[in-house]
């Protein structure tokens, strides 16, 4: 029996595997059929209706009639036809958005979702007007702004359930969902509870996947702005691994254009006194967890021992496995760690006062926003950053000030906090934290120098959600984990905890395939998201990078050996304890 159906779509003919949808048969035929709810693999709910096609089965030697069906979940079968813009289709799309717009609040000039709002342009492609908008009954929210990265506008909401699937279904959590019923249906806590009094993680999962403008970062460009036009700050921006993999998306660019240099001049133009790599406080990170690892493995530390790095994470951990804090690092995020730089080493070398800098940092993720608050995350008596801007923020800011950035010549990051290594570099990626921890705590083990293909840790690469690799150095034996999305984390974590699973050292990334994937990093449609591996694109251009670099492994930084010799002394002194490490608390879990 063939393992192929064949279908026409509009007219023409497509062979697909069989269980194929109507939708995935369309996009093999080149026919690109409009959803709002749908998401592969997480949110085929057949919901929003706006996916309706005119299909015909087979029934028996002829075509039976056409009936209306979602073509999100209807599967297509042997000889069936299907009309995707028939005048009875077109119809149907046109009263379901009259309907969804009659409830929805239109400040589209206002909206930061503006330009890049599923519902917008489909209601532009539909042909809808302010006139086609059906009268009646609205209902009101309060805008809540509870939490410390986000804010939920549910005037804006459509109920497209997209953002309860990326917190339940990829994330394991499920602090959102539906309450009440009907025309008073809405996406909330329970209780009614701001989202700051819930679990929520701030991984901002759910922004990335918002077809509108209903849910949206925390917006702080304002403040950035302001501090740069104020003659008694030092104004030092940071920016993350994954930010380069990402940031040309919003210009226009293909998915995974590596933009550093024009990254870097934008940042310049934008008026920052110093422009400096989170690469090179990964390379930090990396000589601080290695060191750590290796500590605990020869003396009998907790173990497994887990990265730090993502503070979604972190605080997914504090919340749901709070037994298990301590596994995890004390070494503060790549972020923290070179804001403790800054106001620290660097102020000192420069002569300021650490309270007349701002410490600005581009980031993929806005649990990054949450981080900075966090208590035991000020090294110099000040916070270590002051501002977390997401990658859309940055996009937003270079907007703002008209500066044509595909006009914009590459330029290097300044010195001395901006040199960094291909094991910094990769640290956006899953996996990327582990296999530069590898290449520093194989080389210190064995005594030998990697190099050529050695330096490449290939086992632990790639989008999988969970990978495993042992390793053998010096005698001692390594059995690592690497696992991104915080449901697969708890899947691997409650194997741990049951004594099923051994190992050493686990990397843990909140979002899945990593920071390249990361909730402030910008949004794509679903028209995308759903047939293109986005990761998978982002984090290649991290990798090429990495591949072509002169410096692979942290240990071999310059700058970070100079700062060891001038300021901390070595890899886990007492000093580095006091600036780059940190601690973390338990946090009681709110059920849904």
């Amino acid at each position: 029996m063939s393992d192929m159906i064949n279908v026409k779509i509009n007219g023409f003919a497509v062979s697909v595997p069989k269980g194929s949808t109507v939708l995935e048969a369309a996009r093999a035929a080149g026919v690109i059929i409009p959803t709002l709810c749908y998401l592969k693999d997480i949110n085929e709910i057949g919901a929003c209706r706006m996916c309706v096609v005119e299909a015909q089965e087979m029934r028996g030697p002829a075509l039976g009639p056409k009936r209306i069906v979602a073509a999100c979940v209807y599967p297509v079968s042997e000889g069936m036809e299907v009309f995707t813009n028939s005048p009875k289709v077109l119809d149907s799309r046109r009263k379901t958005m009259q309907l969804l717009l009659s409830n929805h609040d239109m400040k589209c000039l206002s909206c930061v979702r503006s330009k890049n709002c599923e519902l917008q342009q489909l209601a532009h492609d539909l042909g809808i007007t302010d006139a086609d908008v059906y009268a009646g009954s609205r209902t009101e929210y309060p805008i809540d702004d509870s939490a410390a990265h986000m804010y939920r506008d549910n005037n804006k909401c459509i109920l497209c359930r997209r953002c309860v699937a990326a917190c339940a279904v990829t994330q394991g959590i499920g602090v959102i969902g539906a309450n009440e019923r009907g025309f008073i249906t809405n996406i909330g806590s329970q209780y009614n509870k701001g989202l700051g009094e819930t679990s929520c993680v701030s991984c901002g999962q759910c922004i990335t996947v918002c077809p509108t403008g209903a849910i949206s970062e925390k917006d702080f460009t304002d403040k950035v702005f302001e501090a740069i036009a104020d003659p008694t700050k030092h104004v030092i921006v940071q920016t993350a691994p994954s930010v380069r993999a990402g940031l040309g998306e919003m210009f226009g660019l293909p998915i995974g254009t590596n933009v550093e240099g024009k990254m870097v001049a934008a940042l310049r133009r934008l008026g920052f006194d110093h422009v400096f790599d989170t690469n090179f406080s990964a390379d930090l990170t990396i000589m601080e967890e290695a060191t750590e690892l290796i500590e605990r493995v020869s003396n009998g530390g907790v173990l497994p021992m887990i990265t730090s790095c993502s503070p979604g994470w972190v605080k997914f951990c504090e919340h749901y496995f709070p037994d298990m804090i301590p596994n995890l690092s004390t070494c503060k995020s790549p972020q923290q760690m070179l804001g403790a730089v800054i106001k620290t080493y660097y102020a000192q070398k420069m002569g300021w006062d650490p309270k007349d800098i701002v410490s600005v940092a581009i980031m993929p993720c806005t649990a990054k926003k949450f981080e900075i608050g966090r208590p035991d995350q000020s090294a110099a008596g000040v916070p270590d950053v002051d501002i977390a801007l997401t990658t859309r923020e940055l996009g937003r800011m270079i907007d703002r000030a008209g500066i044509e950035f595909n006009a914009l010549p590459d330029e290097k990051f300044d010195d001395p906090l901006g040199i960094f290594t291909g094991g910094g570099l990769i640290f956006g990626a899953t996996g990327g934290v582990m296999e530069a921890a590898l290449r520093y705590a194989v080389e210190k083990l064995s005594g030998e120098k990697l190099t050529g293909d050695a330096i490449d840790f290939k086992e632990v690469r790639g989008t999988e959600a969970i990978k495993e690799a042992t390793y053998t150095a010096g005698g001692v034996t390594v059995k690592v984990a690497v696992v991104s999305g915080l449901a697969n984390a708890r899947k691997l974590l409650e194997k741990v905890r049951a004594g099923e699973a051994d190992y050493t050292f686990i990397e843990v990334m909140a979002c899945p395939g990593g920071c390249v994937n990361g909730g402030g990093q910008p949004i794509q449609p679903a028209s995308v998201r759903n047939f293109t591996d986005i990761r998978a694109l982002r984090a290649k251009a991290l990798y090429d990078a990495d591949a072509k670099m002169e410096l692979r492994k942290s240990q071999d930084n310059p700058m970070i050996q100079t700062l060891y010799k001038e300021f901390f002394g070595e890899p886990g002194s007492h000093k580095a304890h006091e600036i780059l490490h940190t601690s973390y608390v338990a946090r009681g879990v709110h059920k849904i």
